[in-house]
């Protein structure tokens, strides 16, 4: 695939994930485990919420408003959180970090995540993309 090729998917890709966002609903007081995530560099605000049952994510979505990399990294996140373990999330959101930090990772294992690796070359893009992985981290915390 040529460098134009996959500049054009990575463009496609944020443009759809912030335009439609998934797993993209309000999180409410109902919401035991929630945190909000702003990011004053480019004033995005996300609120997150998860639930996990017997060590597993089952239930990940979120509200808020940002720019197209935020929501769309958002977006990302929370399709390949749902189903994992914390442990296994954990360890996605290390990878992650690792990406935007120009690291050499399995992208394989973040799956449509890594075409956010493009960050690494606008650093204050970089915490638009790992603002809902902050988020996640640190509700997983509490587990």
């Amino acid at each position: 695939m040529t460098l134009h090729n996959l500049d054009n998917l990575y463009r496609q890709a944020v443009m759809e994930h912030a335009k439609y966002p998934h797993h993209h609903a309000p999180v409410t007081e109902k919401d035991k485990h929630q945190i909000q995530k702003f990011n004053p560099t480019c004033g995005d605000m996300i609120s997150l919420a998860v639930t996990v049952d017997d060590d597993r994510i089952i239930d990940c979505h979120f509200d808020g408003d940002g720019c197209a990399i935020a929501i769309a990294s958002c977006s990302m996140m929370t399709d390949i959180m749902i189903g994992k373990t914390i442990s296994q999330s954990q360890e996605l959101m290390r990878m992650f970090s690792a990406m935007t930090m120009g690291e050499n990772i399995n992208f394989d294992a973040i799956g449509e995540a890594q075409l956010l690796a493009g960050v690494t070359k606008f650093p204050t893009r970089i915490k638009c993309a790992t603002l809902s992985w902050h988020a996640l981290d640190d509700l997983l915390a509490h587990y």
